[in-house]
């Protein structure tokens, strides 16, 4: 049975205000922003799923003692809810994108070529039909978890593809291609709300 991920963003007013009057308020919904299902960036964000590959930002938190009505209602109204926990922009920003993986990656990365023509990430588990014919690979399960059975910076280049095992960086485990709608809108927030004042309150089902 898969994972997803809920949640939404909520910002806080802090300006003018004395710290009594200071709450938080829901901005916008996950799933307006984000309907992905990757476990290597649940994992590097929450600790859901994938939980070696990287030492998670915001593991296990649970909800905050002052989230907003909208986000308690929505979270109680989840019979399967687990997990929950949030992250502020400004740990965000702070977050060691470059970090490199703890382990070699079970899926292959398929690379192409950039403007300036060096190889770029291009997919994670990509062109499995054509990678396993170049690996000599039969069975299914080596096809899909390669990084298990070969070892790491073995490559095998297919014209404009290159095909490789080996290890994220956090940047590649939580790509802006699927977060990046996310994190434009935290970073508008934070605009006028400050990076302390927009947070990523999230939980998850099975």
């Amino acid at each position: 049975m898969g994972t997803d991920i809920h949640g939404l963003i909520e910002c806080r007013w802090d300006r003018w205000l004395d710290e009594d009057d200071r709450r938080w308020f829901e901005a916008i919904d996950l799933d307006h922003l984000y309907n992905g299902r990757s476990y290597a960036a649940f994992g590097a964000l929450f600790g859901v799923r994938d939980t070696a590959s990287f030492r998670p930002l915001a593991p296990g938190r649970g909800l905050p003692s002052d989230v907003t009505r909208e986000a308690r209602s929505t979270y109680e109204g989840w019979s399967a809810a687990h997990s929950a926990s949030w992250i502020t922009w400004a740990e965000l920003k702070a977050a060691d994108w470059g970090e490199v993986a703890s382990q070699v990656d079970d899926c292959v990365h398929e690379y192409r070529r950039g403007p300036d023509g060096s190889w770029e990430l291009y997919a994670r588990g990509g062109g499995l039909t054509r990678f396993a014919e170049l690996a000599g690979l039969g069975e299914p399960r080596e096809q899909y978890r390669p990084g298990r059975v070969l070892p790491e910076g073995a490559e095998w280049q297919d014209g404009d593809r290159l095909f490789r095992i080996g290890r994220l960086t956090r940047k590649q485990a939580v790509p802006d291609a699927e977060w990046g709608s996310v994190w434009d809108v935290m970073r508008t927030l934070a605009r006028l709300h400050g990076d302390e004042g927009v947070r990523l309150v999230v939980w998850f089902d099975c």
